[in-house]
């Protein structure tokens, strides 16, 4: 079958310039691209030359009669995640791949900034990359199939982990297994615990993220 074309909301740097660097949302379960956009429009004075894009997620979410899923949630277990990134990940690969050649840039111009599902994509996709990205931002999800990253991680790209520990969908103790078996196969992580925080990214953990995003593409 055909890889499904992704799309969804693109902003260009506020400079005006052309592109120097890329940040790609990846949105959670039952939202869209239209979910973390926004945040573009934060940081984006702090990354003038920076290009957002948020692709829509390539399926109907199953569970709403509104957004998308990266894939199918029924089990929510780690079989199912598994099974779900390694299906959608060739789809989330041809995107990057033509957004950065059409802005004409590579890999470490690229930060992945994921929330819930869509920080699987980004850990799972990121990590297998031919060539790093200059890094990834995880809001409030985990590495699915860690047991597989040691025997097929291409790439290290620093990672920022960010989970709130009351988060009542995805369980804040995944947090610490994804950095054990982040740094286990040599992979940069930082953590950021949010205290009292449930299922979503505050105001520190956004300034976090950006100060990230900063660091690795050498804006900081």
């Amino acid at each position: 079958m055909p890889l499904p074309i992704l799309d969804g909301p693109r902003l260009a740097p506020q400079s005006g310039r052309p592109a120097k660097q890329l940040i790609v949302f990846l949105h959670g379960y039952g939202a869209d691209g239209n979910d973390l956009i926004g945040i573009g429009h934060q940081w984006g004075s702090h990354l003038p030359d920076a290009a957002f894009a948020s692709p829509h997620a390539p399926e109907p979410c199953g569970m709403a009669p509104v957004g998308r899923q990266w894939f199918h949630l029924t089990l929510r277990d780690p079989s199912e995640y598994w099974r779900g990134v390694v299906a959608a990940r060739p789809a989330l690969d041809a995107f990057l791949n033509a957004e950065l050649q059409r802005l004409g840039l590579s890999d470490k111009d690229l930060v992945l900034v994921g929330f819930s599902q869509g920080t699987m994509m980004a850990l799972h996709s990121g990590l297998r990359r031919v060539h790093a990205p200059a890094g990834i931002v995880a809001y409030s999800g985990l590495l699915a199939g860690p047991e597989h990253l040691q025997q097929e991680i291409s790439a290290r790209p620093p990672v920022l982990l960010a989970h709130g520990n009351q988060d009542e969908v995805v369980p804040f103790a995944v947090m610490a297994i994804a950095e054990t078996a982040l740094k286990a196969a040599g992979v940069p992580v930082v953590s950021h615990v949010a205290e009292g925080l449930g299922h979503g990214i505050d105001g520190t953990g956004l300034a976090l993220g950006l100060a990230h995003c900063r660091q690795v593409l050498g804006s900081s």
